[in-house]
């Protein structure tokens, strides 16, 4: 496993990520507490020693699971990463959307970052993770009704607190990261990319770039899209919130098979999966720290651990951002 730091501050990531949403169970049709732990404890093994969460994922179910995991382990050979700012508990900030919790019932997210709701989710966090201190903590999404300013300064003051290490953001523009720098050192932002999900490099990854701050890829195998293994007529399972996306249309996994089908020659050569080689390529590209892949067993936690033992030479990478680049997709 390799290793990265993020932005200019001290914390090092393993360069593959542990991303505990699954995990949670919440909007991926369940999950097996169990299988969550072992496939955590499989991942640091080989040297996966980052974990992504968040209170959302499963309301706590997932940070419970990670706390779960990690209790045994030395607490300075782990990362945990969390993040704040959705709420289902209160009426407050942007709406976001209706969904279920893990008991079925109806649920309202709200994306509400004020000052007093960062303190009182670090506590919470703290307390479902078993641990007295958070290395990255990242604000989930942009909310409109709070001022930047007021969002950042509440994570200062827990930085100061000795409670968190670092501030991260996710879901942040060029422009909101560059005012939440003015309030708090930002190290980095956790944003989606993947091979069919490039609109970052815009100006995200260059705006990262010159502020030498670190970019966290969440989804890069677009939610299980670039395995390879979906085909058109994939039936998602109740609660699924995949069911829904433009990129599980038949017509774009039937197209995205097809450009899979034209770099599976090279993971065949390397040994490797897909998923794989999807990974390594990923964590290749111009300003991305770190991939953030989850894992729901402990068999796929070891795939996604070993992406990191394929080599790829400057001519492989090329051949397969080229064959990418014909790839259009309906969205």
């Amino acid at each position: 496993m390799d290793y990265r730091k993020i932005g200019k501050s001290d914390l090092e990531l393993s360069t593959i990520t542990f991303g505990a949403w699954a995990a949670g169970g919440w909007m991926w049709g369940g999950t097996e507490q169990n299988d969550s732990v072992n496939a955590i404890k499989a991942a640091y093994e080989l040297g996966v020693t980052s974990i992504d969460t968040a209170p959302i994922y499963g309301q706590g179910t997932s940070e419970e699971i990670v706390g779960e995991a990690i209790k045994d382990i030395s607490r300075d050979k782990v990362q945990i990463l969390t993040k704040y700012g959705m709420r289902w508990d209160v009426k407050k900030g942007d709406f976001a959307f209706h969904s279920k919790n893990n008991s079925g019932k109806d649920i309202e997210i709200y994306k509400y970052a004020g000052k007093e709701s960062v303190v009182k989710e670090c506590e919470d966090s703290l307390r479902r993770l078993g641990t007295d201190y958070i290395d990255l903590y990242q604000v989930h999404w942009p909310d409109s009704t709070t001022p930047i300013q007021e969002t950042m300064e509440a994570v200062n003051k827990l930085i100061k607190e000795g409670k968190v290490r670092y501030a991260g953001v996710c879901n942040y523009n060029a422009a909101q990261m560059e005012e939440a720098s003015r309030y708090v050192d930002l190290v980095s932002n956790q944003v989606p990319y993947s091979m069919v999900k490039r609109d970052i490099e815009k100006e995200v990854v260059p705006h990262a770039i010159e502020n030498n701050q670190s970019i966290l890829a969440y989804s890069p195998l677009e939610r299980g899209l670039l395995t390879g293994k979906m085909k058109p007529g994939y039936q998602f399972g109740e609660g699924d919130h995949r069911a829904g996306l433009p990129y599980f249309t038949d017509e774009n996994i039937e197209k995205t098979n097809e450009f899979l089908e034209k770099i599976k020659v090279l993971a065949n050569d390397k040994n490797a999966t897909l998923a794989q080689l999807v990974l390594r390529w990923t964590v290749e590209q111009p300003g991305i720290t770190i991939a953030l892949a989850g894992a729901r067993n402990p068999k796929q936690a070891v795939q996604n651990a070993k992406a990191m033992d394929i080599d790829l030479t400057e001519q492989e990478l090329v051949f397969i951002t080229e064959e990418l680049d014909k790839l259009r997709l309906n969205l």
